[in-house]
């Protein structure tokens, strides 16, 4: 399964190319990784994905360049690596007609009342598992 996020563009967003800037890109994936790690978490008391985590790893290849205009970019996210203590998801940003961008992340979670990096509990691991799609991962069809 995949998460999609549309992600509006804003004038503010553009270089003086006239196109989206590569740091603003970063903004978008944190915007999709932010709205995925919200939808994760189960509800009912339980606390996965309630704690905080940080950015250990971006990877990214800027396939296009991405224009301002007034309807949204698809970044769909996936999970492509669960370990003990962090997950990678991939990224696509693209619409009906391109792929801008590809990308990946090692997201670890951290304690921060305890300022450390703390260990994916059993039930995040099995919530992260219905995202995972390691196959298109390793094809170089996802993130790189």
């Amino acid at each position: 399964m995949r998460h999609l996020f549309s992600c509006p563009l804003r004038w503010s967003d553009m270089d003086a190319f006239g196109h989206v800037n590569n740091a603003v890109f970063v903004r978008y994936l944190e915007e999709a990784r932010i709205d995925f790690m919200r939808r994760l978490a189960p509800g009912g008391g339980s606390p996965s994905f309630t704690g905080g985590s940080v950015v250990a790893r971006h990877q990214i290849d800027y396939v296009r360049p991405l224009v301002h205009r007034p309807t949204p970019v698809t970044v769909e996210l996936w999970v492509t690596k669960i370990s003990a203590a962090s997950m990678t998801v991939a990224y696509e940003v693209k619409d009906d007609e391109a792929l801008y961008l590809r990308a990946s992340t090692v997201v670890v979670p951290y304690n921060f009342a305890e300022e450390r990096p703390r260990r994916l509990t059993a039930e995040e691991k099995a919530i992260l598992k219905e995202y995972l799609d390691d196959a298109a991962h390793q094809e170089g069809t996802a993130a790189v």
